[in-house]
């Protein structure tokens, strides 16, 4: 092979295709010497070992059109892609060190986890039973393998060899997961010091470019997921660079149990549940069904101003539309029990688009119709194991702001960037400011995939173009996508810093094929048409269950279940209280009378911990001269009003969904 050229940045040089990346990071951009963890190219990353041959041979096994010239991006921990490395090595470090104190222990699997106790955890399996006791010297283990600074090493093997080695190395948790990988699947394993574990990478050049690290939490999980297996011990940590950014995660820590859902979904009296109707399945209560009833209004007017069309779904369906879309029976894991009725088996929907498909077949179409956006608020029903049930964040009840988009393959990419774009607007007006992109393609050694190398090369090109072209940033995940088609995943912050992936979107060919949608093109002739499956605000029930973190259950004005509050002082105000509330109802603002059965004091700190955006205390001056004195939440401003004045903020305020920063004390 000739020379190479390769960028980064605003430099270049021509090298072999021998040279590693480190070296090319050496040459190109000597100031990620000590910073940079591994190498991102088209999106893909990869460590600082791997040579120019090997990081274009590996591409062009996955996609289509990888350019002759490379253009690669130094990863640090600054970067998403970055922490996945350095988290993802964390695991193998801890993995080390519990090898080192517990000879005898059995490894199954660490992966880096976003919203968990930690950032990774190591399943293993141990007759010892590891306790918060037993962190110290854990942690003091993982900082010894961190100082000895060993290279880390990546080995590709051959099944019976690398099956060998881990039975040698006496990890039969480990040549268990070799004896189910896929016959073509490359096995690769990453070497330190005396320890070797079965990875895919990428991980940091040597153990020195770890840092801080601090065990979290101990877990039970099951072996390999699944309920009738052996128990393993799960063993949570949290990795940084340095002490200041690990200090800083555990004041986040802290804020964040102020904040949790669950806990303010309580005391706001947002949702709850109930054991006689069974875990996963949410009652909104009055309070929280307002801000649910808001979001989907807002998303129902702005999907109409963009041209979708509405249509509703049953919530149960005959088996055989699953079989077709062919989620029977590859989702079966996922859905309800079927349920048997005329002699037929009918399943409760955990999904909306083989309904939706349905529709979009039911008639002859025009590709004037194109494209053809049809939005649905379904329910729907998916089984998850019940303990990975987390209050409103994983459930098995959702109402899903769903739609599905028909259109030529000429207009995909824009009405893909259209839904990006959606995604955007949202985002800015909720003050959501932190987020990325995850591409999830199919794994090709992965026999779970559907459909041909030509349907999967076109549809990874068309959403790459489309997300190359909207100009959010994005990473990319070799798995992980849809059994029939890519997947791009929106992954938002919360003002604390908290991860959530709120919503999903997906350009597929598989299903036009499989349910035979076809349209009459300007030729007469009949084509199939492209669908985009997205959903920009994801569930009501993850979508508030993020909200209410973010904003620390602080909802601003237009979304707030109560957004005025009413305190007579006394008996003799409650008559003009009342006459104001009815007033403010029916200039469309949200107002509650609180009578004066307490205290002030009391009533004005209930008021507080419900969090309402304006507090009107009514008493004799404001009776005799007809005046608003409000408090304002937010700020903490005691402001007198004419009525005017006071109902026009009030109204701006919902009109453009202003949202308000709470003003700390001193």
């Amino acid at each position: 092979m000739s020379a190479i050229k390769v960028t980064i940045g605003d430099s270049g040089g021509e090298f072999q295709a021998e040279t590693t990346f480190a070296e090319v990071v050496e040459k190109l951009a000597p100031s990620f010497r000590k910073t940079a963890l591994g190498v991102e190219v088209e999106k893909v990353s990869f460590d600082l070992s791997r040579t120019i041959a090997e990081v274009l041979k590996t591409l062009r096994s996955q996609m289509a059109n990888v350019p002759e010239q490379v253009t690669a991006r130094p990863l640090t921990f600054e970067d998403e892609a970055g922490k996945e490395i350095f988290w993802h090595s964390s695991a193998h470090v801890l993995a080390q060190a519990l090898k080192r104190l517990y000879p005898h222990i059995q490894l199954e699997d660490g992966p880096v986890v976003k919203n968990g106790p930690g950032f990774f955890f190591y399943d293993v399996l141990l007759e010892d039973k590891i306790t918060e006791e037993s962190f110290e010297k854990i942690e003091a283990e993982i900082q010894k393998v961190i100082r000895e600074n060993h290279p880390v090493k990546r080995l590709v093997m051959e099944r019976a060899d690398a099956v060998a080695k881990f039975k040698a190395m006496n990890e039969h948790l480990k040549v268990g997961i070799i004896e189910k990988l896929p016959a073509d699947r490359e096995i690769s394993i990453y070497e330190q010091g005396e320890f070797a574990d079965l990875c895919r990478g990428p991980h940091v050049p040597s153990t020195g470019k770890l840092g801080v690290f601090k065990l979290t939490t101990v877990a039970g999980a099951y072996l390999g997921g699944k309920a009738e297996n052996q128990m393993l011990q799960r063993i949570y940590a949290v990795s940084f660079p340095d002490k200041k950014l690990l200090a800083e995660h555990f004041r986040r820590v802290e804020e964040a149990k102020k904040r949790d859902h669950r806990k303010l979904g309580g005391e706001l009296e947002l949702f709850t549940t109930s054991e006689d109707i069974g875990p996963g399945l949410i009652l909104w209560l009055p309070r929280g069904n307002i801000i649910k009833d808001e979001l989907e209004n807002w998303a129902k007017e702005t999907e109409a101003k963009n041209g979708y069309q509405r249509v509703t779904t049953p919530v149960v369906t005959k088996e055989n539309l699953f079989y077709t879309s062919e989620h029977l029976p590859h989702y079966m894991e996922s859905m309800f029990p079927p349920m048997q009725m005329d002699n037929e088996n009918y399943y409760i929907k955990p999904m909306n688009c083989p309904f939706h498909h349905t529709i979009f077949g039911h008639r002859p179409r025009s590709y004037r119709e194109l494209p053809l956006r049809m939005a649905e608020y379904g329910t729907c029903h998916r089984y998850e194991d019940s303990g990975a049930l987390m209050g409103l964040m994983r459930v098995r009840a959702m109402q899903m702001n769903d739609a599905h988009i028909y259109c030529t393959e000429e207009q995909a990419v824009e009405e893909f960037k259209a839904v990006i774009k959606l995604h955007e607007y949202y985002y800015n007006a909720l003050n959501i400011t932190d987020y990325h992109m995850v591409l999830s393609l199919r794994n090709p050694a992965n026999k779970k995939y559907h459909g041909d190398v030509e349907m999967w090369d076109k549809a990874e090109a068309l959403t790459r173009q489309a997300m190359e072209e909207s100009g959010v940033q994005y990473i990319v995940e070799n798995d992980g996508a849809a059994f029939y088609g890519p997947k791009m995943d929106f992954q938002i912050k919360s003002s604390i810093g908290r991860e959530f992936t709120s919503s999903t979107c997906q350009l597929d060919l598989f299903m036009p094929m499989k349910f035979d949608l076809k349209y009459v093109d300007k030729d007469g002739t009949f084509k199939r048409p492209v669908c985009i499956h997205r959903s920009p605000l994801g569930t009501h029930e993850r979508f508030i269950g993020f909200l209410i973190e973010h904003f620390a259950g602080a909802f601003p004005v237009w979304l707030a279940p109560e957004q005025v509050r009413i305190l007579p002082v006394s008996g003799a105000h409650m008559e003009y209280g009342t006459k104001l509330a009815a007033e403010l109802k029916d200039a469309g603002i949200r107002v509650h009378v609180e009578e004066p059965e307490d205290s002030l004091g009391k009533r004005i700190r209930t008021a507080e911990k419900l969090k309402v955006p304006y507090m009107l205390v009514v008493g004799d001056k404001e009776v005799s001269g007809g005046l608003i004195n409000a408090r304002n939440y937010f700020t903490g401003e005691q402001k007198e009003y004419s009525r005017e004045e006071f109902f026009g903020t009030v109204q701006e305020e919902i009109r453009t969904k202003k949202i308000r920063e709470i003003v700390k004390k001193a």
